[in-house]
């Protein structure tokens, strides 16, 4: 019987008692724990890359592999310079 994994995530309810509980826990040091969990997240992504670019080049007989994105074909778009008109503005009567 498979389940999905949808069918036992959290509810709000649930996710309130957690934030609750984690407040009662670490208190004035949650910003610092959570920056340390954010931390930890992004060196395990980096080890899980380093990881995958070798076997990247193993399996393609010694090559190297990039996952670098490409550089954009286009230029970034910049606004009109803004010139001050030289001259008074003229009384021209408006036709409709």
């Amino acid at each position: 019987m498979n389940f999905p994994i949808a069918f036992f995530s959290p509810g709000p309810l649930e996710i309130a008692i957690i934030g609750g509980i984690a407040v009662l826990l670490f208190g004035k040091r949650l910003p610092e724990v959570g920056r340390s969990l954010g931390k930890g997240i992004v060196e395990f992504k980096k080890g899980i890359r380093g990881i995958e670019d070798e076997l990247d080049t193993a399996s393609s007989g010694g090559s190297q592999v990039s996952h670098k994105s490409p550089e954009p074909d286009y230029e970034e778009a910049t606004a009109p310079k803004f010139e001050p008109p030289t001259s008074e503005p003229k009384d021209e009567p408006v036709t409709q």
